[in-house]
């Protein structure tokens, strides 16, 4: 380096210091250009790392898409798996539906059949049982008018069977038409039934309740009993029921079965005919049915028309006749019995009651109260059929006939009884001799003060079907069936619905007490001695009276007191 010249040296230094300024420049450009050749690649990079995200977004977004139609068919797949189970389910659903469905059918249609064939036999049933009630009726129809055809007719009055045999028509029973004094039979229609057959008395047994309890005082002076406030003659008019039970449960069954062989029952009446039926009387029974129904009880139409004869006649017992021929007829006289030994107000206390019975009672809508008509209906069931019951006489003040009516049948009851013997008695009416002063001393009658006719009329309409079947027993108003009541101090039973004031007065009217020894015969024999036969003077029981009296209206009560019954004495 120290052999060379200033001048080699200097542009040796002017070269390099050229070379380094060159190589200055062009680390300068190879900076740009590298800094140039950077700056793409970068932003390719980023562009690559953008795709790379954007792919990668993608990637996950295609990866979420696919995850999600995955899921997404995953669900549709379990759905539709789902779907498939459920349509399984759903067939088989429907399947054990339609099997169900048509199980049901199937059953309702078993059950259908069964009740249709239940509804038939019933109906098939119902239809026999008419049938054969039909049947039975007309066998009783048919019974009666072969009986009728085959009676004896010897002796009796042909005009009044005549119109028994009318008033009777197409029903199936029987009619007694008797004298009440002397016994003599008028006509019997229907022989077999009246003589030689026994019929259940039904409420017509209330007679012998009532003369019984009136002779044991269980039913005082005033038709009173205890615990009940219907009085004697509206709970015969009635028919009530409950009224006799209490008196019957009061005598005992043993008194009741002595008093009812007492009166007739229980026993042949006599009458001059062939296969007379005894009748039967309880033994041993004290149910108080006995007492108002007649359970256990049996009797002829025959025994009836004597009991209700020696009723009005004051325990005169006839003993039934028939006229068998002409001298017979001339030289006829009734028969008696001894007559029954009780005091004349037993009797007489019953009358009003019977009197009552055709008045507004049981019996008022079939006959003619106007012709002095006294009876008893009864309505029950007997022998596999109703029977209708009406025993009378007429008239009450004078008895002349005795008629007694039994139907049987379906529809029968007491008050059509008592229409047949209502146009029997307006035949025999032209012999029906009324004796008004006799009469209203029986009723003993008081103009009706205070009277509800509304009242009167609704116990009518309720009460004149006789109400005392089997069925009536269980009326919750106490008017079927008497209950012995708890015996407690105070106690009252009230039976039915509050009543009207009594409208027959059942004061006796001989109230003092009478000896078997002192009662004669009220009315005359048939050897027409009046005066051995007639009450001694101070013991007459009819005083003499003079009756004004206004028969337009039926319910005294509404008529002015210028035509209401008087009563005036003679001096």
């Amino acid at each position: 380096m120290k052999l060379m010249c200033p001048a080699t040296r200097l542009s040796l230094g002017f070269f390099a210091s050229i070379l380094i300024i060159f190589g200055l420049f062009a680390g300068v450009a190879a900076q740009r250009r590298g800094s140039s050749n950077k700056k793409p690649v970068a932003k390719k990079t980023l562009a690559k790392a953008k795709d790379a995200r954007k792919g990668s977004r993608k990637e996950k977004a295609t990866a979420q898409d696919t995850r999600r139609d995955s899921k997404k068919d995953s669900k549709k797949e379990k759905s539709t798996a789902r779907d498939r189970r459920d349509n399984k389910k759903d067939t088989k659903s429907k399947a054990e539906l339609r099997r169900i469905e048509a199980e049901r059918r199937r059953e309702e249609a078993i059950r259908r059949a069964a009740a249709l064939a239940e509804q038939r036999r019933r109906e098939e049933a119902a239809r026999i049982a008419r049938e054969r009630k039909l049947a039975f009726e007309r066998g009783l129809r048919m019974t009666t008018v072969e009986n009728i055809s085959k009676d004896n007719t010897d002796g009796e009055d042909l005009r009044v069977r005549q119109a028994a045999v009318d008033a009777l028509g197409s029903r199936a029973g029987t009619v007694v038409v008797m004298e009440a004094q002397t016994g003599k039979v008028v006509t019997i229609v229907n022989q077999d039934w009246a003589i030689r057959n026994g019929f259940k008395p039904c409420s017509t047994i209330k007679l012998v309740t009532g003369v019984a309890g009136l002779n044991e005082n269980a039913i005082d002076g005033e038709g009173n009993v205890s615990n009940v406030r219907m009085k004697l003659d509206d709970a015969i008019a009635f028919s009530n029921n409950a009224y006799f039970q209490r008196v019957g449960s009061n005598l005992g069954g043993s008194k009741m079965t002595s008093y009812a062989r007492t009166l007739g029952l229980g026993e042949p009446t006599g009458i001059n005919a062939d296969g007379e039926f005894a009748g039967r009387v309880p033994n041993g029974n004290n149910n108080p049915r006995i007492y108002s129904h007649g359970d256990d009880f049996e009797v002829t139409p025959l025994q009836l028309a004597v009991l209700v004869s020696e009723i009005s006649n004051n325990g005169k017992k006839v003993v039934p006749q028939i006229v068998k021929s002409r001298s017979e007829y001339t030289n006829f006289h009734g028969k008696y019995r001894p007559s029954v030994a009780l005091p004349q107000r037993d009797f007489e206390g019953m009358l009003p009651g019977m009197i009552g019975a055709a008045q507004y009672g049981t019996a008022h809508r079939g006959v003619n109260a106007g012709l002095g008509i006294a009876g008893k209906t009864g309505s029950c069931i007997g022998k596999g059929s109703w029977v209708g019951l009406f025993a009378s006489v007429a008239p009450v003040e004078n008895p002349k006939y005795a008629v007694v009516v039994i139907t049987r049948g379906q529809g029968e009851r007491g008050k059509y009884a008592a229409a047949v013997a209502g146009k029997i008695y307006d035949a025999l009416s032209p012999q029906l001799k009324r004796d008004p002063a006799r009469y209203q001393a029986i009723l003993d009658l008081r103009p009706r003060t205070g009277v509800d006719s509304r009242a009167i009329t609704a116990m009518k309409d309720e009460d004149d079907d006789d109400s005392d079947s089997a069925d009536a027993d269980n009326a919750s108003d106490g008017r079927s069936t008497w209950v012995p009541p708890a015996k407690r101090s105070g106690d009252e039973v009230i039976v039915g619905k509050p009543l009207i004031k009594r409208t027959v007065d059942s004061k006796p009217i001989n109230p003092q007490p009478v000896k078997p020894a002192d009662v004669k015969p009220a009315f005359p024999a048939p050897d027409n001695k009046p005066a051995a036969n007639k009450m001694s003077p101070g013991k007459t029981s009819f005083p003499p009276v003079v009756i004004t009296y206004k028969k337009d209206t039926d319910d005294d009560s509404q008529a002015p007191a210028s035509q209401r019954p008087r009563i005036v004495k003679n001096p």
